[in-house]
């Protein structure tokens, strides 16, 4: 099965794209960037210089994913989230002259699988989103997200836990959660949590 880009979509040459992957209009994919099969790349997003991204991802419309950002699969970043990749970003240097590639190292954001980028968020590198983890539309991440947590505001911070399904955990007590759509269940243990065996 073959992949498909729109023809105002910018694709370059040496990037990869999987099979079953589209790329829609005025989308920018850039050199050497990874893009595993059955992916979404929407309208006006940005891929940028050696993204890795897994199978079944959808980057929605105007989002930006800068390097070194790496997305595992089933991940969703939302309309016109931002993973970005400079921690102290500047346009020129302390002497005024202007700032060249190899003025400055960029640290990257990881998005493990099966996590969610709520529409607008902005992820500020270098962060880690745990597993199936869920932020919350607008919210800034500054600090690691833990598998399996819902985060939001500014700072984003974690207000409660979500399954696979992406609905919020029931709490059962005592350190014990279930999943009310799949009927999965949970153990949190210092401020983790873990699917039951």
């Amino acid at each position: 099965m073959r992949y498909s880009v729109q023809e105002s979509a910018q694709v370059h040459a040496s990037a990869e794209i999987g099979p079953g992957t589209g790329v829609w209009e005025l989308a920018q994919v850039r050199e050497g960037a990874r893009l595993g099969a059955d992916c979404v790349v929407g309208r006006g997003a940005y891929i940028g210089t050696g993204v890795t991204v897994g199978d079944r991802v959808k980057i929605q419309n105007y989002a930006l994913v800068y390097e070194p950002a790496r997305l595992a699969d089933g991940v969703f970043v939302g309309p016109a989230a931002v993973l970005t990749n400079d921690r102290n970003p500047r346009a020129v240097n302390a002497d005024g002259g202007r700032k060249g590639a190899s003025d400055w190292a960029a640290v990257g954001v990881d998005v493990a699988e099966g996590a969610s980028i709520g529409a607008r968020a902005v992820c500020v590198a270098p962060v880690r989103v745990g597993r199936w983890a869920m932020v919350a539309a607008g919210a800034v991440v500054t600090r690691d997200v833990p598998d399996f947590a819902l985060v939001m505001g500014v700072p984003a911070k974690r207000v409660g836990w979500v399954g696979r399904a992406g609905e919020r955990l029931e709490d059962l007590g005592e350190g014990h959660w279930e999943c009310p759509v799949d009927g999965t269940r949970f153990t949190e243990r210092e401020g983790a949590l873990e699917e039951a065996s």
